[in-house]
């Protein structure tokens, strides 16, 4: 009796430790408030970076860039180039599956960089030189150019606004003027879209079936592990509330909070802020090139002259030790800053703005303005737009909107009076703006170009020009010229740089310096 009692207790004892671990593990569970709700699930129909980082949770890539801004394989295990540079030949990686379980196969990946290079600024530039694509066995396929094409790697890692993520055959062949709606992936989470509520939360699953790299994670390249078991977005879109739910440990962190707000977060003893993408972002303005008065440099210009960086830059982030003014199309502190085009634009000249408005002829129509208001990052652009503009001789109708529903209508070509627009704005990342053929609102291509839809081909054949030379003098000679050429036609307006801090409680950890938001290497104690 004794005997058995003394095991009895042993085993007791060993199992209390195990039990009491299992009892006091803390949760997998991350909460998250992202930038903006999730209304669209397809990351190729539109740029908007919150769909974008849904893509990145649930798809892969061939390539990805590392923190140096080098691609590096993902899915790719190994790739060789012919002599004359023309054959590209790539094997995928062994042990690559989607989420019902099925292979990925090479089948699936020619579709998904169609789809990539028929709505890409840089992929249309890729499929330009491409004579064909195709499939030598499961694992191998082969790209073969017309003629050599410098950035291969770099365009198959592309990071934003369209990454070149890799899906299924048959939701790759989907047109992309048509969204998707199997989400079906092959990355390390899994999209819960049962339990998706627009408005209140995205729920995603750690995809138990995912084989990271080896190599640690750098960037957007490297193992991507999954160490939490589930993330949940949590709809809050009011920044204070948001705030109030991190301070009381509600939520775990917040993607972008307000500027204005940061001085409260950097009091709190819990909660810490971090700034994972160092290169940061610049603001940009769009005209609708389509529709009256935009569709006449003219009024672009009128515009340009009426507005300043300043005022949005203060307006909007406020603290200076977070934004910069900059005029630079390919950002500041960037290898092809540089002033071309620059002179007499984003000055607040409103005298010279009503002077080119009365010899154009302008009628007094009101411009329509389009304003996310849930984005705190965004919501204060348009009121300084209408401001400067209506003292630069403008009238205005700003249009108030949730940020999905801006996307949405910024996508649309038809006449104002339909439901159409003027003017849109958005911010994005400094990463993707560094050199012509990178920056995708430096394309002018008409209805392939992003929302605006300009029509350049000069500035088309000078992106081309700079892809095709590989000397830095002439690339930073040809990237003046395309600057120059934006500037002076109204193509794109940048409105100024800024940093964008993420909050976070302490109990998280490993988030990756990157100028996306991703939640693979992230733990919560």
């Amino acid at each position: 009796m004794l005997r058995r009692a003394l095991f009895a207790a042993v085993a007791l004892l060993a199992a209390a430790p195990a039990n009491a671990q299992t009892q006091a593990q803390p949760s997998k569970t991350l909460k998250v408030v992202m930038q903006s709700d999730l209304k669209i699930i397809d990351p190729v129909w539109t740029t908007a970076y919150i769909v974008r980082n849904h893509g990145y949770l649930i798809y892969d890539t061939l390539f990805a860039l590392d923190a140096k801004l080098e691609a590096r394989p993902q899915m790719v295990e190994s790739w060789t180039v012919s002599d004359d540079q023309l054959t590209w030949t790539f094997k995928l990686r062994d042990g690559l599956k989607w989420h019902d379980g099925q292979p990925v196969t090479t089948a699936d990946v020619l579709p998904s960089i169609k789809r990539f290079t028929d709505k890409d600024t840089l992929g249309g530039l890729l499929a330009k030189q491409t004579r064909e694509m195709k499939a030598l066995d499961d694992r191998t396929f082969q790209i073969v150019l017309n003629k050599p094409y410098g950035m291969m790697l770099k365009t198959l890692a592309k990071t934003s606004s369209i990454p070149p993520f890799i899906m299924p055959r048959r939701v790759a062949e989907t047109p992309v003027t048509q969204q998707i709606s199997d989400t079906t992936g092959s990355g390390p989470f899994i999209f819960k879209k049962d339990e998706w509520k627009p408005g209140e939360k995205v729920v995603y699953l750690r995809n138990p079936d995912y084989k990271p790299r080896a190599e640690p994670p750098s960037g957007l390249a490297g193992g991507k592990v999954a160490k939490v078991d589930r993330v949940e977005w949590v709809s809050i879109p009011d920044t204070q509330t948001a705030i109030n739910a991190l301070q009381q440990g509600e939520i775990d962190m917040i993607e972008q909070p307000s500027h204005d707000l940061l001085p409260v977060i950097e009091k709190d003893k819990n909660v810490e802020i971090v700034i994972p993408d160092q290169l940061g972002s610049t603001y940009i303005l769009r005209f609708n090139w389509k529709q009256p008065p935009f569709n006449d440099v003219r009024y672009r210009r009128a515009a340009m002259v009426a507005l300043n960086q300043k005022d949005f830059l203060q307006a909007v982030i406020g603290d200076p030790r977070y934004y910069k003014v900059c005029k630079a199309m390919f950002g500041c502190g960037t290898p092809l800053e540089n002033a071309a085009g620059t002179d007499g634009i984003l000055e607040s000249r409103f005298e010279e703005s009503k002077k080119i408005l009365k010899e154009a002829g302008y009628d007094g129509t009101p411009i329509v303005l389009l304003q996310s208001t849930d984005l705190a990052v965004l919501t204060n652009l348009a009121p300084v737009a209408k401001t400067l503009l209506e003292r630069g001789g403008f009238k205005v109708d700003m249009q108030s909107m949730d940020w999905q529903t801006l996307v949405a209508r910024r996508a649309k070509k038809v006449p104002v009076a339909d439901g159409g627009w003027n003017i849109a704005m958005t911010a994005a990342a400094a990463v993707l703006l560094i050199d012509p053929v990178n920056n995708h609102y430096a394309e002018a291509s008409g209805d392939r170009a992003q929302f605006g839809w300009p029509l350049d081909e000069e500035i088309e054949r000078l992106r081309l020009a700079f892809v095709g030379e590989g000397d830095p003098k002439k690339q930073f000679e040809i990237a003046e010229q395309v600057q120059k050429r934006i500037l002076e036609g109204g193509v794109t307006v940048p409105l100024g740089q800024f940093l964008q801090p993420m909050a976070r409680r302490k109990s998280v950890t490993g988030n990756i310096e990157s100028p996306v938001t991703v939640f693979w290497n992230v733990e919560k104690k």
